[in-house]
């Protein structure tokens, strides 16, 4: 019997795996909700920088402080959150602009990252787990070799080599694309990474050049979150 035939795959082989495939299903059903919700949260938190930034400049041309904030607010993502504590800072010392700046985004980056470990550590476990499988569907083998000696039934001795084969193409197949998807959101969060410096480093110098001297005609709003 093939696994997969001309009507698909075969979901009974899945019984034949043993109680190790139990392990692996359920690791697989938390990678997916990890993926997911991983791969929404980063597909929100992505903006395009260089549109907002200009955007930002712009508002503040205008000598509209409040405004800009206000944007930084309702714009979602950790480039807007950097961009927001430099201009709650605006027209102060670079120390106190540059601390603030690095505060926001050390804030922001293990956010991006968060759950990526755990992503990670199942595609290295899955490997050991089917490992395990193969080794319980061995030790059956062996053992129902050596109870029946010469009157073993064939059937008696495939169900453990059917358990270690199923078992480890399981956790092949769970292993390979949760590896995949963990490429997929670090190569993301690396992206986002370099929108928070690259912005940070825009408005800094924008702050600090063309912007410092000119005096803030606005008073910063009362409860913004810094």
């Amino acid at each position: 019997m093939l696994i997969f035939g001309m009507s698909g795959f075969d979901f009974n082989l899945l019984t034949k795996g043993g109680p190790m495939m139990l392990v692996i299903m359920l690791m697989a059903a938390v990678a997916i909700v990890l993926f997911i919700e991983r791969a929404l949260y980063l597909h929100k938190a992505q903006i395009q920088s260089k549109a907002f930034l200009n955007g930002i400049k712009n508002t503040l041309e205008r000598r509209r402080l409040v405004e800009a904030l206000t944007i930084c607010e309702e714009t979602p993502g950790p480039v807007a959150s950097v961009v927001k504590a430099a201009l709650m800072h605006a027209g102060q010392p670079p120390e106190k602009l540059r601390f603030a700046v690095q505060e926001a985004a050390v804030v922001e980056i293990p956010s991006l990252e968060r759950r990526l470990g755990a992503l990670a550590a199942i595609g290295q476990v899955a490997p050991l787990v089917g490992l395990l499988g193969t080794l319980f569907g061995m030790i059956m083998t062996f053992h129902a070799f050596m109870q029946g000696a010469e009157n073993a039934t064939a059937t008696a001795l495939s169900n453990g080599l059917w358990q270690a084969l199923v078992v480890t193409a399981a956790s092949l197949m769970l292993t390979i694309p949760v590896h995949l998807a963990h490429h997929f959101l670090t190569g993301r969060v690396r992206a986002l990474t370099r929108d928070i410096e690259w912005a940070a480093n825009e408005i800094m110098q924008y702050l600090e050049t063309e912007y410092k001297g000119r005096g803030v005609e606005e008073e910063k709003p009362e409860g913004l979150k810094s």
